[in-house]
């Protein structure tokens, strides 16, 4: 499923008239797949008080058409027109026609009509105001949706649902009028749109769905936003044929863990072989090889010498280069910390020249990399890189909060830049690859917000990476995957408490899921 620009929305209803399918058609079937919507989710609907408010754009057109197909139905609707519409008003006629209750705000002294209408409702349909860029809510228009905003914190039996985006809210940004309500469901028209995904635009959409509108097959095809889905991403599972051996999953060295972090090499080696990966190597400090292999038996190791307890020499890095021959994936940085000589390490490593498998970088391998000007032109192999807000700010040279308000674009242009697939980790990761393209996790989960999570991701994308899985779809499907077990610990455990941990044993059971089409 694409992800689209206010723009890009207009240009796929024209391309979408010019091979036949009407901007007006595309209107009705919105309304109409609304009010379905409406009617299974907000049943019964017979005798329920609902009022629609209108706008004067398109927006407004399509609740004209929920109106009158809820009226149909039996609802008690009534329409409030917020600003006046343009005239002729076919959609308005009709419901004139039908003598479905209609009010005008401009014939409403004091909005009393309104505050009346507010108080019997049941369900409030939001069509005010539509996807276009952000303008300061004034007169009228504001008044009604901060007495919206009352009236649902008033009675919170009452639904509030949005037609596209609450009113006042960019759909493009994100970003919101002071007076923009919250609501508790927004309905995405054809597609949802990049707003939807902003750094804090959940708490005022609700819950998002999208409705189908009766777009043309190829009307999308030059979008470069998806969705990731179970559709999408299904096929990216690697094979795992009858007859084969751990050799048919390959290998995987995972340097990571340092004295003050050796959760990290345990999490991170423990996701690849949960991931399916064959054989998984750690190349870590050699004086706390006990302490990771005493909680993951499962891995081989590589204990490398040290300068002091926990840090590994930098010369160390000669033992991994020369075992990465036999490998076919490799994650770095995981837990190293930021010594001089663990930064040393991971320098020699990716700046040495030398052909690598691929790999995935995260944590203290990508702070290491921000140390250099330039980096991306000494370590130009296609790799994996797996920042939180916090590491893409030291890698971008910006602040976290810039990041965080533009996470789709930074991380599209750095992956351009940097030539790498980047993956923005947060609530609705971001996995942006160098030509432009970029997918989107549907996941926010509070509870994933917890140290370890992301040596789980990493290793989790190393693993797929080591059994053949292309760069691109090891990035998403580990993305995907992370996130089906976050929602899976989080159901019976909550957002409080989970630990990364508990992410390890469900893996298997979210690939085992997703191929048999009963994934998230």
């Amino acid at each position: 499923m694409k992800i689209v620009t206010a723009d890009q929305m207009r240009s796929i209803e024209d391309r979408s008239e010019a091979m036949g399918v009407s901007k007006d058609a595309l209107m009705e079937r919105a309304g109409l797949e609304t009010a379905r919507y409406m009617r299974r989710v907000c049943a019964p609907l017979f005798g329920v008080p609902i009022v629609v408010l209108v706008g004067p754009g398109n927006n407004g057109g399509d609740g004209l058409v929920v109106a009158r197909h809820l009226h149909r139905w039996g609802a008690r609707v009534s329409v409030y027109i917020c600003r006046d519409r343009r005239t002729p008003d076919p959609k308005l006629d009709i419901v004139n026609e039908l003598e479905i209750s209609v009010i005008a705000a401009s014939d409403d002294e004091g909005l009393m009509l309104f505050r009346e209408l507010l108080s019997m409702a049941h369900v409030v349909v939001d069509s005010v105001l539509g996807i276009g860029r952000l303008r300061p809510l004034e007169g009228t228009v504001r008044d009604i949706l901060l007495m919206l905003a009352e009236a649902r914190a008033a009675k919170p039996d009452m639904t509030v649902l949005a037609v596209d985006v609450p009113s006042g809210m960019d759909g493009d940004s994100g970003d919101a009028d002071a007076a923009c309500p919250a609501v508790d469901i927004t309905l995405a028209m054809g597609y949802p749109k990049v707003g939807h995904y902003a750094y804090d635009a959940e708490a005022r959409i609700g819950k998002l769905d999208v409705v189908e509108i009766g777009l043309p097959d190829g009307v999308d095809d030059d979008v470069p936003l998806s969705l990731m889905t179970d559709a999408n991403i299904r096929p990216m599972l690697p094979l795992r044929p009858s007859d084969a051996h751990k050799g048919s999953f390959g290998r995987t060295m995972v340097v990571a863990g340092s004295l003050n972090y050796i959760g990290a090499a345990y999490l991170a080696g423990s996701a690849a072989t949960r991931a399916g990966s064959g054989l998984v190597t750690i190349a870590l400090p050699a004086s706390i090889q006990m302490a990771v292999a005493g909680k993951a038996t499962e891995p081989t190791y590589l204990p490398l010498a040290e300068s002091s307890p926990g840090v590994a020499l930098p010369s160390s890095a000669g033992d991994v280069l020369g075992a990465l021959g036999d490998y076919s994936g490799l994650l770095i940085g995981c837990g190293l910390g930021q010594a001089a000589d663990m930064q040393g390490l991971v320098e020699t490593v990716l700046y040495s020249g030398e052909k690598l498998p691929p790999t995935v970088v995260d944590a203290d391998g990508l702070n290491t990399l921000a140390h250099t000007p330039h980096w991306w032109e000494r370590f130009p192999d296609t790799a994996i890189l797996t920042p939180h807000p916090g590491e893409m700010a030291r890698l971008t040279g910006m602040s976290t909060g810039e990041v965080q308000a533009d996470r789709i674009g930074i991380a599209v242009e750095s992956a351009a830049l940097w030539n790498k697939v980047v993956v923005l980790k947060g609530a609705h990761t971001v996995v942006a690859y160098p030509d432009g393209r970029a997918m989107l996790s549907p996941f926010a989960n509070p509870g994933l917000a917890t140290a370890g999570t992301g040596d789980v991701l990493a290793g989790s994308i190393a693993g797929l990476l080591s059994q053949g899985v292309q760069m691109e779809e090891a990035a998403a499907l580990g993305v995907y995957l992370h996130g089906m077990v976050g929602e899976s610990v989080r159901g019976r455990l909550g957002d409080t408490g989970m630990v990364a941990s508990d992410l390890l044993p469900e893996l298997p059971l979210a690939i085992r899921s997703l191929g048999e089409g009963d994934g998230g």
